[in-house]
């Protein structure tokens, strides 16, 4: 055994026999004793090369390193299908909660058309303590406080932790390369005041939430702070868990739940990929690249979704007329609208049907504009389906 390690001579709470820790890569790599290596360091580089070079030696990896996966997957993976040995990824997304090993194993033969993810429990811990009446700020101190969050929280409440995950997930589901460039992720770091509460009016829940969807052979990827129907499962992931709801033809829809990072929740399931390349070690399958074909990325703004719009507006008649008109140009209509005061205007809260996002964002364009609308409009997608027709949810 050896272990790659910054500071030999730093405390630790185990006593590694002699020779164990080194800070020599190479004492690792040319080791024939070695033959399996879990990465754990962090970082694209030198995280990269070094499994880059174990894997084009013929020793197989397993890392929890969700940023090196979803960036140089692709060479990765040629280099371990080259060698003809396995890279494992399962701590990579969601922690202990098995989706690749479902992905890559028991859903093989299904086709997955919709990935739904709750992946950074950093986010919905702070989203679920602003719920709670919690300002940003509190919930964010509370979280590093508790260990949830890091000292730079930038990757988490940024969303580009939960965009790696995402490309990972639409990667595995889809057959299909999809890297971090190819997902639209946006934070929480500058949601409105009050999102929740006026949430909260609507039967609505503030999460962020991945989706990965594939219609007609054409692939979107994006996270986004959503609005998410109090009756949809994902609403109930609370903390610092973590969900994802994948739906597909002979599934119709499983959801996983459970704690998506952690020491011991990562551990557990580096130690499980471990063992599933000892116990596989030259019969495994998963070595393989899952990538089987190229999907044509969705042009922006056509998926379709019922959105969540609120307005700062004059309180003053005809207002509300003048923005159902632009929305209507666009072929957008109104689900439901509550009108709060608010100082000397009002806070409109609109719910839309369903609508492509490039028409909502075209009357919204309109919207924005009149003398009437005070700031600039927040525009946030619903998710309150479960696609499932049979089940009278889609």
């Amino acid at each position: 055994m050896r272990a790659l390690v910054r500071d030999p001579a730093r405390e630790r709470t185990f006593s590694p026999a002699d020779g164990v820790l080194t800070t020599d890569f190479a004492a690792v790599r040319d080791d024939p004793a070695v033959e399996v290596v879990a990465e754990v360091m962090g970082g694209v580089e030198p995280a990269g090369s070094h499994v880059l070079e174990l894997l084009s030696a013929g020793t197989p990896v397993v890392t929890a390193n969700k940023q090196l996966v979803a960036q140089r997957g692709s060479e990765l993976f040629a280099a371990a299908a080259k060698a003809g040995v396995q890279l494992r990824f399962e701590a990579s997304v969601c922690g202990a909660i098995p989706v690749i090993k479902a992905l890559r194993e028991s859903l093989v033969a299904t086709n997955v058309h919709r990935v739904l993810g709750i992946v950074n429990g950093t986010t919905n811990f702070i989203l679920t303590e602003m719920e709670g009446g919690a300002s940003y700020a509190d919930a964010l101190a509370e979280a590093q406080r508790l260990g949830f969050a890091e000292a730079d929280p930038t990757d988490d409440v940024s969303g580009a932790d939960a965009a790696a995950k995402m490309a990972i997930l639409a990667t595995i589901a889809f057959g299909s390369r999809v890297t971090l460039a190819d997902v639209d992720f946006h934070g929480i770091d500058d949601l409105p005041a009050g999102l929740a509460d006026a949430a909260r009016g609507h039967e609505l829940v503030v999460r962020l939430v991945g989706t990965a969807t594939l219609i007609d052979e054409r692939v979107d990827v994006r996270v986004r702070p959503a609005l998410v129907d109090r009756r949809h499962p994902l609403a109930a992931v609370e903390g610092a868990f973590n969900g994802v709801m994948l739906q597909g033809d002979a599934i119709r829809e499983i959801t996983l739940e459970g704690p998506g990072a952690g020491g011991m929740e990562t551990a557990s399931a580096v130690v499980a990929d471990l063992v599933s390349i000892i116990g596989t070690t030259g019969t495994g399958f998963l070595h393989n690249d899952p990538c089987w074909r190229s999907l044509e990325r969705m042009p922006a703004g056509d998926l379709p979704s019922p959105f969540y719009l609120q307005l700062e507006v004059d309180d003053r008649p005809g207002v509300l007329a003048e923005v159902a008109q632009r929305l209507s140009a666009h072929g957008v209509s109104v689900a439901r609208l509550t009108q709060v005061p608010s100082g000397a205007g009002a806070s409109l809260h609109i719910v839309l049907h369903e609508a492509p996002q490039r028409a909502v964002e075209g009357a919204l364009s309109e919207i924005a504009s009149l003398p009437s609308v005070l700031a600039e409009p927040s525009l946030f997608p619903v998710i309150s389906d479960r696609g499932v027709v049979e089940l009278g949810w889609a």
